[in-house]
């Protein structure tokens, strides 16, 4: 079984799947960490500069990258550790650093190609919840649950804010705002599976809504 959990940046659609993993027992991909991966490794590499990707030079490397994860339970939900090359990266991909280039990344056609093959890998032996932008729409348009969750830019951006702060980094909710409604924009408008509700998916404005409210919306809406 494959659920699909689309929507915008900072909307909490990677807490809902983790959570929604763990209480139906199925593997969960975070699939914007394997973008934000692929970000960190151009910025390593020098393959990125101000939002411009040295297209060709990234092409080539593409071959050089390795994603997998680490699977870490603990009593809330499922949570994997994102390993670059071997590398745990989890803190490295969160930072404001690789949110403001990510959605330039994720644009490239031959970046999501192989992604999404890698994804396919991963759902082909498993039940699985997975979010991202175009889960729904693109990786598995026969899901058989579809959800495409949203949120207030400026509720997204609080939360965001709020995530960062705890763990220490140093930013201003203006930045993060901004950041946002960029990759709105950037995610929605997109040549490449641009971020869009699936036809058949179920709407969440989780706005007003605690997570405990929003998973015991969820479950109702899913048969197993």
């Amino acid at each position: 079984m494959i659920i699909a959990i689309d929507g915008h940046s900072s909307c909490g659609k990677s807490t809902i799947a983790k959570t929604l993993a763990k209480e139906l027992d199925f593997l969960y991909v975070d699939t914007g960490a394997m973008y934000r991966a692929v970000t960190l490794y151009c910025i390593q590499h020098n393959l990125i500069d101000t939002n411009q990707v040295q297209e060709e030079d990234l092409r080539h490397h593409m071959s050089q990258i390795s994603i997998s994860f680490q699977q870490v339970e603990n009593s809330e939900f499922s949570e994997q550790k994102t390993y670059l090359n071997g590398v745990c990266v989890e803190k490295e991909i969160r930072g404001i650093e690789v949110s403001n280039q990510v959605s330039v990344v994720s644009t490239l056609d031959f970046v999501r190609q192989k992604l999404v093959e890698m994804q396919r890998e991963y759902a082909a032996k498993n039940n699985m919840v997975m979010d991202g932008r175009d889960i729904g729409t693109v990786v598995f348009p026969h899901a058989d649950y579809k959800f495409f969750v949203t949120a207030s830019v400026e509720v997204r951006a609080q939360r965001r804010y709020n995530e960062l702060i705890a763990k220490g980094e140093q930013v201003s909710f203006e930045e993060i705002s901004a950041n946002i409604e960029k990759r709105d924009f950037i995610d929605s408008t997109r040549k490449e599976s641009p971020l869009r509700q699936a036809d058949d998916a179920i709407v969440l404005d989780n706005s007003a809504m605690t997570r405990k409210e929003q998973m015991e919306w969820i479950l109702q809406r899913i048969k197993i």
